[in-house]
């Protein structure tokens, strides 16, 4: 297994995305991570037969006890002295500032509905649905997992990402529950995105478009991020997303316009490779670019804190 990291430019995603922005590429191998055990381990084993016997052999009987607390002795040497299989990794090697920890977005309290679906409980609206699918298949979502269109999602302007909603066919009354996903559609006159399998529960497929009712259900909190940070003052910008095709990084800042100002995309050469990053802002302290930080964590977006560079 392959650990890819960077120290002060980027973590990427297997598809080629940078998820956070660092300098120096860090690559090792589990097998190289850390020194062969085997051989020690094997060592040490000689050893400790080597003393049972001599003392088996030379020791009289009433020295059992003695001959025995030394055995247990050298067995407890031999397990402290044991190497772990896997190395451990810096918050700082991995482009982490360790001044202070990523912030949790704050969790809901027992026995209440979490973030983001309070505001929204209630809200039967009539909309357009419409749906997408092949040519979308497999690129990242505004969330920033792939858009798998045979899985029950969507894409709503609104909705924080991860609210469960009830789509209602108006024309046929057939209904499915799919989960927000995405940010979209961007043609006017529509208003939700269902993926190919959620559009095909309602009979959606053929017509392409039709009136729904919608409902938010609930909300699935596996989509509310962390805010993270790798560095601790000075200009700051917020950074949402880094990818290869800039389709995709033109997408994103798209789906951010939507509720957010001051979007732009800044290129960067990593390791003479491109890359297109979305961010948000220009900063002079850490507490606003916190709080708004925060605000799309909890959103659902992928959120690091980092310096301001100039676009040239």
């Amino acid at each position: 297994m392959w650990l890819r990291m960077r120290t002060s430019a980027g973590i990427y995603s297997k598809d080629g995305n940078e998820l956070e922005t660092t300098s120096n590429e860090l690559k090792t191998n589990d097998k190289d991570s850390a020194p062969s055990s085997g051989p020690l381990l094997v060592t040490r084993y000689l050893l400790l037969v080597t003393v049972f016997k001599v003392t088996r052999y030379w020791l009289p009987v009433t020295y059992k006890v003695a001959r025995y607390s030394l055995l247990i002795m050298i067995a407890a040497f031999i397990a402290s002295c044991s190497t772990a299989r896997y190395g451990t990794i810096s918050d700082s090697a991995a482009g982490v500032s360790s001044a202070r920890p990523a912030e949790k977005p704050a969790e809901a309290p027992p026995g209440k509905k979490p973030y983001g679906f309070q505001d929204f409980k209630g809200d039967k609206r009539n909309i357009v649905a419409s749906w997408y699918g092949p040519d979308f298949n497999g690129r990242p979502t505004s969330s920033g997992e792939p858009f798998n269109m045979y899985a029950l999602t969507c894409a709503h302007k609104e909705y924080p990402f991860g609210t469960k909603l009830r789509v209602i066919n108006r024309k046929n009354n057939k209904e499915v529950e799919c989960i927000v996903n995405d940010r979209g559609p961007f043609v006017p006159g529509r208003d939700l995105d269902l993926s190919y399998a959620a559009a095909k529960k309602i009979d959606l497929i053929g017509p392409g478009t039709s009136p729904v009712t919608i409902e938010p259900v609930g909300r699935d909190m596996r989509y509310v991020k962390y805010v993270r940070y790798n560095v601790s003052g000075g200009t700051l910008t917020i950074q949402v997303g880094s990818f290869r095709d800039e389709a995709n990084a033109k997408r994103l800042k798209m789906a951010l316009e939507l509720q957010h100002k001051n979007v732009y995309i800044m290129e960067a050469d990593v390791g003479g490779a491109k890359y297109y990053r979305v961010r948000i802002g220009k900063f002079t302290g850490r507490g606003e670019a916190s709080s708004i930080g925060k605000s799309l964590a909890e959103e659902g977006y992928n959120v690091l804190v980092t310096k301001f560079e100039q676009q040239i």
